[in-house]
């Protein structure tokens, strides 16, 4: 899974503003997204996290200003579930990733495993916890062949264990050669740098021309 062989950026996102229910969130908001980085969206709740992500996994295509330049495959995952709750855990995964490659059901299982759902392959998903339904949509990290991952608050409803599996699967992913964007509530404990973009303090803050970037060993 390698990343942009010739070091030009995988994401480039060039003054992004957004306004919501007439108050701006962000204003003139770049980021150039490069392999081997790990950012971290930070903010209080209200400041645009999940809709920044969005604008920049082409999700949101109106509403805002500014330009979003994607030159490598991405992996979006939302904070909502996106479990269906009449499909198995190997239902839900095989259809998710049908649209990256092709997958054998070992694969599926192996992915399952690694996200700590052997034995749950095939028991309904409604039966399982919110934090079980998270560990579906994770094991997709395990199989995707995107150098791009944007992840919203990828740590909700996992346990101590997952967030610690999780950690080491983002520096292995960065490592790579691919690369993170994500939003936590949380301090990450990754064996990499991380990068900080901070959103303030919610409506009315106006982040964006004071946003900063920082590396954290």
């Amino acid at each position: 899974m390698p990343g942009s062989a010739s070091g030009a950026p995988l994401l480039v996102a060039q003054s992004l503003c957004l306004v919501r229910g007439g108050r701006e969130l962000f204003r003139n908001l770049s980021l150039q997204l490069q392999a081997g980085q790990l950012w971290q969206v930070e903010g209080a709740n209200g400041a645009g996290k999940t809709s920044l992500l969005r604008i920049l996994a082409g999700l949101a295509r109106y509403g805002f200003e500014g330009q979003v330049f994607r030159h490598a495959p991405l992996l979006y995952l939302g904070h909502q579930s996106a479990v269906k709750a009449l499909l198995t855990p190997r239902e839900n995964l095989a259809w998710h990733v049908s649209g990256e490659g092709r997958y054998d059901d070992a694969q599926i299982e192996t992915a399952l495993a690694g996200v700590g759902l052997c034995g749950y392959e095939d028991v309904p998903s409604h039966t399982l916890s919110a934090g079980q339904h998270r560990r579906v949509n994770l094991a997709r990290l395990l199989l995707s062949n995107s150098p791009v991952w944007l992840l919203d608050e990828p740590f909700t409803a996992i346990d101590k264990s997952g967030v610690a599996e999780l950690q080491s699967l983002l520096a292995t992913h960065v490592g790579k050669g691919g690369a993170v964007v994500m939003t936590s509530h949380q301090a990450l404990q990754v064996n990499c740098d991380v990068l900080f973009l901070n959103l303030g303090d919610g409506p009315g803050d106006r982040p964006g021309d004071g946003a900063y970037a920082g590396a954290l060993a």
